[in-house]
């Protein structure tokens, strides 16, 4: 199985949602999620769905998290698979309940579908 490769989404109007997000996190919180992107990204998603570093979303089709826990600092960020190793970031947040907020995977599934609208010509 080949490895995932992760990018974030940069919308029409220019904002990458997921990088803004994380330049605002706390140093050890990002560097946290970092790792666990290239970690999963070096050990493919077998491994990082074993180790909890990613998780399906139950309510959607191709929709997914990269979990990140450092202290009570719980940091996701969601995604989807485009097509072979290739793997878009939407956005990211910080969770406060153990379920994903369904605004979230709201917002997710309308960032999916403008980049799919604006890439897929």
């Amino acid at each position: 199985m080949e490895k995932p490769e992760f990018e974030s989404y940069k919308r029409p109007n220019g904002h990458d949602e997921f990088l803004e997000w994380l330049t605002q996190l706390k140093v050890e919180d990002r560097a946290k999620l970092l790792q666990i992107i290239t970690d999963t990204e070096e050990h493919g998603l077998l491994v990082a769905e074993r180790m909890k570093w990613v998780k399906k979303i139950e309510t959607e089709k191709n929709l997914y998290e990269l979990r990140s826990k450092l202290a009570n600092n719980i940091q996701r960020a969601l995604y989807f698979h485009v097509e072979g190793s290739r793997y878009v970031i939407t956005h990211g947040f910080t969770k406060k309940t153990q379920k994903t907020p369904l605004k979230e995977i709201k917002h997710a599934v309308a960032l999916r579908k403008e980049w799919r609208i604006n890439n897929e010509n």
